[in-house]
C-alpha cells in the first residue's frame, strides 16, 4: 500500500476531523473578543519581480474547514518569511471565515513573537497571549493542534514577569516535546529548528544548536526544496563566519523560491557578506530595497518600511568594501530625505546610526566623524541606546585621530552612561556591544593623549570581547571591527608584524574587508613579507575599485605596496 506524505496525511486527517471543528462554531469567540485582539486587517500586498504571489510552499494539516485550508498554507508561507504583517492579516481572514479555527489564533500569535528579531513589544505580547488564550479555549482540536498551541502558551505565559530569554528556552524546550512527539510532522522539525535558533547563547562558539538546528533542516530539504522556512531557517542558522559556506545553496534559491517576500530577496545578502561576496550582497539588496518601496507604496504606509532601512544598511557596507564611495555616499543622501518609517523600531534606530558612521569611518574621514550627528531629532533615541552609542563611538575616534583627547573623553562618557543604561535594563547583549564601543573608543583617547601601552591594553580587551560575542543579524557587520581596529591601532605604533597577525585573524572571520586587505598588505611590506604584501594586493584589487585622485574615499590613509 502506497503512502502518503506526511503534509498531505495531515490534510485528510484535517478534512475527517473538520465536521467536529464545525459543530463547535456555536463555541466559537463572540467577536468582541475577536476585536479585542486587534487583528491587522485588510488585502495582501507583495511586491518583488515576479507577478503575483509567490512564496513557496508550505502545508499544514489543520481541523478546521477544508475552505480555509488554502488561506491558512499562505499565511503559513508568509510567516516562514517573516513577512508578519501580510501573514496576520491572512489569519484574521480565517479567522473571519471561520472564527472556531483554532491555528488560525495561534498563527496570530505566531506572527507576533518575532524569534530572530527584537523581543516582542508590550502590545505584541498582548496581543499574542490573548490569542493563544481563546486557541487553548476553543473545542475539537487534535491532540497536534493541542500542542502546537501549548508551545505558544509556555512562551507567553507570564510575560510581565519572566524575561524573554527565559520564556524563549520555555518556547525550545515545548517544541522539542512536539518534534518528538510528532516525528513524521515537517512543521515541527522546521519550528524546532527556528526554536533552536531564538534560543541559541550568542557566546557559544561551538554553535551546539545552530548545528542541530541545521542538520534537521538539511535532512528536510531534498524533499521539500520549494519551503521557505527550510531555505530561510538554514540562512539565519548558518550566518556566522565558522558556518557560513554551508547555507550558500539554500543563500542562492531562497530569493527565486519566494520572490513575492522583500525580506526573502534581502535574507541571502546575509551570507553574501559573511563571505565577502560583494556583487551578489549588492544585487540582493537593491531588489530587496526596491521591492519594500513598492509594498509602503501599494500598502499606504506613513514614509517608508523599516525594510527598507534594513537593506540600505547592507546595501551601503557592501559599495563601501568594493571602494565606491559615490555609490556608498548616495545612500546616506538618500537616508537623509527619509522622514517617516513605519514601524519605528531597533532596526530603523540602527540603519539611521549605522549608515552615515560606516561611511565616515571606514573612509577615515575624522573632522565628519568628529562631529556626526543624532539624526533623526524626531527619533527618540533614548529607546536605543546600543544605535545611539554607534555615533558617540564614531566622534569618540574621530576626536581622537584629530588629536583632541579632551573632546573624545566627553563621547567616552557618554558611552559609559549608555552601556550602564543597558545593563540596568538587563539587556546583556545590547550591553556587550555597547561595552565594545567603549573599550575601542577609550583604547584612541588614550592613544591621542600619549598613553600608549594603556591604549593597546583597552584594544585588545574590545577585540577580545568581540571575539567572543556575535553580531546581531540586524548588522551586516560591526561598524568597525575591533580586531582590525586592534591591528590599525599597531601599524600606528610601528609594530607590523603583531598588526599584520592581527589584520590576518580579522580577516577569517570578516573575508574581503577593504580596509582589511590594504591593512595587512601594508603591513606585510613593512615586515618584510613581500610575496604576502602582494597577494593582499591583488586580493583587493579583487574587490575594490582603483584608487584616483580626489577620491572622496580618501582611500591612501595605509600605503598600498
Amino acid at each position: 500500500m502506497k503512502l502518503l506524505p506526511a503534509a498531505a496525511l495531515w490534510v485528510v486527517l484535517g478534512g475527517l476531523l473538520s465536521p467536529a471543528c464545525r459543530q463547535a462554531t456555536s463555541q466559537a469567540p463572540s467577536q468582541a473578543e475577536i476585536n479585542a485582539i486587534g487583528l491587522k486587517q485588510g488585502s495582501i500586498t507583495m511586491c518583488g519581480p515576479a507577478s503575483g504571489q509567490q512564496l513557496g510552499t508550505a502545508t499544514f494539516g489543520t481541523s478546521c474547514s477544508a475552505a480555509v485550508q488554502p488561506d491558512f498554507n499562505l499565511a503559513l508561507t508568509l510567516l516562514h518569511s517573516f513577512e508578519y504583517d501580510e501573514a496576520e492579516k491572512v489569519f484574521a481572514r480565517v479567522i473571519a471565515r471561520e472564527p472556531s479555527c483554532a491555528m488560525a489564533y495561534w498563527g496570530v500569535a505566531m506572527c507576533s513573537y518575532h524569534p530572530l528579531w527584537t523581543p516582542p513589544s508590550p502590545a505584541e505580547l498582548t496581543k499574542g497571549a490573548k490569542a493563544i488564550e481563546l486557541a487553548q479555549r476553543l473545542p475539537g482540536k487534535t491532540p497536534r493542534e493541542t500542542a502546537y498551541i501549548q508551545v505558544l502558551q509556555a512562551f507567553y505565559q507570564d510575560w510581565e514577569h519572566v524575561e524573554h530569554k527565559v520564556r524563549a528556552l520555555r518556547l525550545e524546550q515545548a517544541m522539542a516535546r512536539v518534534h518528538a512527539q510528532y516525528p513524521q510532522d515537517p512543521e515541527a522539525t522546521i519550528f524546532y529548528a527556528l526554536a533552536l535558533d531564538a534560543a541559541a547563547d550568542p557566546t557559544d562558539k561551538t554553535f551546539v544548536k545552530q548545528k542541530k538546528a541545521g542538520a534537521l533542516l538539511q535532512a528536510l530539504y531534498p524533499g521539500e526544496p520549494n519551503h521557505p522556512g527550510i531555505l530561510h531557517y538554514l540562512i539565519h542558522t548558518y550566518d556566522y563566519p565558522e558556518l557560513a559556506r554551508l547555507a550558500l545553496p539554500a543563500t542562492r534559491k531562497y530569493a527565486s523560491v519566494a520572490p513575492s517576500s522583500a525580506h526573502a530577496l534581502h535574507m541571502p545578502s546575509h551570507i553574501f557578506t559573511r563571505l565577502g561576496l560583494w556583487d551578489e550582497c549588492i544585487t540582493s539588496n537593491l531588489a530587496a530595497t526596491e521591492s519594500a518601496r513598492c509594498y509602503a507604496a501599494s500598502t499606504g504606509l506613513p514614509g517608508h518600511w523599516d525594510e527598507e532601512l534594513h537593506g540600505l544598511d547592507y546595501l551601503m557596507y557592501a559599495y563601501l568594501q568594493q571602494g565606491k564611495t559615490e555609490l556608498a555616499r548616495a545612500q546616506w543622501q538618500y537616508l537623509a530625505t527619509i522622514r517617516e518609517v513605519t514601524p519605528v523600531n531597533f532596526k530603523v534606530a540602527y540603519a539611521y546610526a549605522a549608515i552615515p558612521a560606516r561611511y565616515v569611518l571606514e573612509n577615515r574621514l575624522w573632522q565628519e566623524a568628529a562631529r556626526l550627528p543624532l539624526r533623526p531629532g524626531s527619533l527618540d533615541w533614548q529607546q536605543y541606546p546600543w544605535q545611539a552609542g554607534i555615533i558617540h563611538f564614531t566622534r569618540a575616534l574621530g576626536q581622537a585621530h584629530l588629536g583632541h583627547p579632551d573632546s573624545a573623553r566627553r563621547e567616552v562618557e557618554a558611552l559609559r552612561g549608555l552601556h550602564h543604561a543597558l545593563l540596568g535594563q538587563k539587556d546583556a547583549y545590547k550591553a556587550t556591544q555597547v561595552q565594545i564601543q567603549l573599550l575601542g573608543a577609550e583604547a584612541w583617547t588614550l592613544l591621542a593623549a600619549g598613553e600608549a601601552a594603556a591604549a593597546e591594553q583597552r584594544m585588545r580587551q574590545a577585540a577580545d570581547l568581540e571575539d567572543r560575542t556575535e553580531k546581531h543579524p540586524v548588522t551586516p557587520s560591526e561598524v568597525l571591527p575591533a580586531r582590525e581596529l586592534l591591528a590599525d591601532m599597531l601599524l600606528q605604533l610601528q609594530r607590523p608584524q603583531e598588526a599584520l597577525a592581527a589584520y590576518e585573524a580579522n580577516l577569517r572571520t570578516h573575508p574581503n574587508r577593504r580596509n582589511g586587505l590594504r591593512g595587512a598588505a601594508t603591513a606585510a611590506a613593512q615586515s618584510g613579507a613581500p610575496e604576502k604584501a602582494a597577494r593582499y594586493g591583488q586580493q583587493l584589487r579583487k574587490v575594490t575599485l582603483p584608487l584616483t585622485t580626489g577620491r572622496a574615499d580618501k582611500g591612501a590613509w595605509l600605503a598600498l605596496p
